[in-house]
C-alpha cells in the first residue's frame, strides 16, 4: 500500500501528505494539484483540479493501462518480439535510442516506458497494438471516456506537447488509480535501475527518472 501511494503522489502533481486547511496555499507554483488515497478514492488536497493543463509524459500512463490490458487478454505476450519500425525510433525526446529494424521484447520496451519514459518504445508498442499510433491515441481516448473523464484529450501517446493535447489533475489521478489496478506495473516502476541490450556491444543503462524510487 506504501508503494501504491507514493506512486499515486507522485502521479498527482507536487502536493504534501497531510490535511491541509483551504486557506493554505501549498502550490503556490502550480495550476492545479490533487492528492488522493488510492484504496479510497478519497481527495486530501485539491487545486484546480478540473483545469486542463499540459501533462507532459504523464500521458504515458494510459499507453501503459492499454498496453497491461493487452497483456492480460493475451493479444501481447511480455516475451513477444518487437520490430522496431523507423517511425518509432525516429522519435526525439525522452529515449532508449531504438534503430530501425532493432529487435526487442514487449518486457524490454515496457522497461523504458516505465523507468526511462521513451517516447520511441511507447510508439513501437502502440504501432503493435494498434497498427499505428493514431489509431492507438483513438483507444487511449475512447479508454479515458469510459472512465467518465471529461477534461482530457490526447493527441499523441507520448506527452509531446501539441494543440489540444490535455488533461487535469482530477483526471490524472483517475487515471493513476487505473493503472494500480493493474498490479503488473510496480514489476516496472518500483525498479530503480537495469539494462537493455544486454550481452551485445550497445549494452544500455536504465537509470528510472522518479528519484524516489531510489
Amino acid at each position: 500500500m506504501k508503494k501504491k501511494l507514493l506512486i499515486l503522489f507522485l502521479a498527482c502533481l507536487f502536493v504534501l501528505p497531510q490535511k491541509v486547511h483551504a486557506e493554505e496555499n501549498l502550490l503556490q507554483n502550480a495550476r492545479s494539484g490533487l492528492l488522493m488515497e488510492v484504496s479510497t478514492g478519497k481527495i486530501l488536497y485539491e487545486k484546480n483540479i478540473n483545469e486542463r493543463v499540459a501533462i507532459a509524459s504523464m500521458t504515458k500512463m494510459v499507453s501503459q493501462i492499454l498496453i497491461l490490458e493487452n497483456i492480460e487478454s493475451g493479444n501481447l505476450k511480455w516475451d513477444e518480439k518487437i520490430t522496431v519500425s523507423s517511425n518509432a525510433a525516429g522519435f526525439g525526446g525522452s529515449q532508449i535510442y531504438l534503430q530501425p529494424n532493432e529487435v526487442m521484447t514487449v518486457r524490454d520496451l515496457m522497461k523504458g516506458i516505465s523507468m526511462a519514459s521513451a517516447n520511441d518504445a511507447t510508439v513501437a508498442l502502440a504501432e503493435r497494438i494498434a497498427g499505428s499510433e493514431q489509431e492507438f491515441v483513438k483507444m487511449m481516448n475512447d479508454k479515458v471516456r469510459s472512465l467518465g473523464l471529461r477534461n482530457t484529450n490526447f493527441v499523441n501517446c507520448t506527452g509531446l506537447d501539441e494543440n489540444n493535447h490535455y488533461s487535469s489533475a482530477y483526471d490524472m489521478s483517475i487515471i493513476a488509480k487505473e493503472l494500480l489496478s493493474h498490479e503488473e506495473i510496480l514489476e516496472f516502476s518500483s525498479v530503480y535501475e537495469d539494462y537493455l541490450r544486454m550481452d551485445t556491444p550497445n549494452k544500455f543503462w536504465l537509470v528510472n527518472t522518479n528519484k524516489v524510487v531510489y
